[in-house]
């Protein structure tokens, strides 16, 4: 009886062992699958996010599955015009005479962000309700998109000339003379003769290579070398003007003299983010560098949280109930930082642009200003940490 249940033991291992390895074979030639699939594509640290951030929203990612089959943003009326902008509408003053909407409209890190059909809907409902300043990047895979409810837009009469573009280029695109290249790709994606603003993305990334790497290279003359590409682009009149996003002042101050003067610097910024990242915050306003404010409503870790914080609840009742969201982007704004909130939705973009229709008082700044010192909970120092430790 023993030797007859070791058997079948035996017999059941040896079943469950082959269910194992072809589930692990199964895997194995996925993973092979995807990694193909990935490196086909030119830029597949984007196509990564573009796929991941649906998921997380319970989307069906673009990526594999095509657009146009995501709800969300709604269909423009074609009947629709553009409407005024904001009264009491404020700039942060550029290099050259250039102003640039202080409030302006993120196009990254949310689902809605990375379907076509979406992203045009999204750009004409906003510059049709009186926005102007949209910020894009070479990594969110949405030029083209971006682009088409730009002209859209324009068609139905809203100025080029008031429009405000922002875009990126990514580090694994870093190099002199492929920094002018994606130039010449970014406004043919965009359908614009020149683009307003161009940022390095990032200082370095991670196991990123790039044109400049593979020429012996190291992070700091890839910077260099991309600046003085970008510099020669904007001698050129194809971009107004340059900057960088989550640089530290270790990066800043190796781009200083070098080119174009540095115009802004696009950084994680909210009330939650640690007392650190103001070392960057006050070079950039020593050296007139201005500072733009990504994920300033907490980011997609800490946008709930905020929402329910006692202090900026109490705020929005001292203002006829303003949204929390609006509490955030005025204090921000007051402060001097240009704001991309990223929204699909028409009537979010109305509640953003609002903003210019009321102020925080001191007493209401400092009690937002303090929210820093007790962040317990919150993710905003993760980033801070995470650009310190770039190359």
């Amino acid at each position: 009886m023993l030797s007859t249940a070791n058997a079948g033991e035996s017999k059941e291992g040896g079943v469950t062992g082959k269910i194992w390895f072809r589930v692990i074979a199964i895997v194995g030639i996925l993973i092979s699958f995807g990694t193909r699939w990935l490196l086909s594509h030119e830029n597949p640290v984007g196509v990564v996010f573009a796929t991941i951030i649906p998921l997380m929203g319970k989307k069906l990612p673009p990526t594999i599955f095509g657009h146009g089959r995501m709800r969300g943003t709604p269909a423009v009326p074609d009947d629709l015009v553009p409407q005024p902008r904001p009264e009491n509408e404020m700039f942060l003053d550029l290099p050259g005479g250039f102003k640039m909407p202080q409030n302006g409209l993120g196009m990254c890190c949310r689902a809605t962000a990375y379907d076509d059909v979406l992203v045009y809907r999204t750009v004409l409902w906003y510059l049709l309700k009186g926005g102007r300043h949209i910020d894009g990047a070479q990594l969110y895979l949405n030029h083209e998109a971006i682009g088409q409810g730009i002209a859209e837009a324009i068609r139905r009469g809203v100025p080029r000339s008031e429009i405000f573009v922002t875009t990126k280029i990514f580090p694994t695109h870093f190099g002199f003379e492929s920094a002018k290249n994606m130039i010449d790709t970014y406004m043919k994606q965009l359908g614009l003769d020149y683009i307003d603003l161009v940022l390095l993305h990032f200082p370095s990334f991670p196991l990123a290579s790039s044109p400049c790497k593979k020429g012996g290279f190291d992070e700091t003359a890839c910077r260099r070398e991309t600046w003085e590409g970008l510099s020669e682009m904007r001698e050129k009149g194809y971009v107004r003007n340059l900057g960088v996003s989550n640089f530290s002042v270790r990066h800043l101050m190796e781009l200083a003299g070098i080119g174009a003067p540095i115009a802004n610097n696009q950084i994680a910024f909210n009330p939650f983010v640690p007392e650190e990242i103001m070392e960057s915050v006050s070079y950039c306003k020593k050296n007139n560098i201005t500072v733009t404010a990504h994920s300033p409503l907490g980011g997609l870790a800490d946008k709930d949280k905020a929402m329910l914080h006692g202090v900026l609840n109490d705020i929005s009742s001292n203002h006829n109930n303003r949204k929390v969201s609006q509490i955030m982007l005025r204090w921000a704004m007051q402060l001097g930082f240009a704001v991309i909130p990223g929204t699909g939705d028409p009537d979010h973009m109305v509640e953003n642009l609002g903003i210019y229709g009321f102020e925080l008082d001191r007493n209401e700044m400092n009690a937002i200003d303090r929210l820093k010192y007790n962040a317990k909970g919150f993710s905003a120092g993760q980033t801070t940490r995470f650009i310190s430790s770039l190359k």
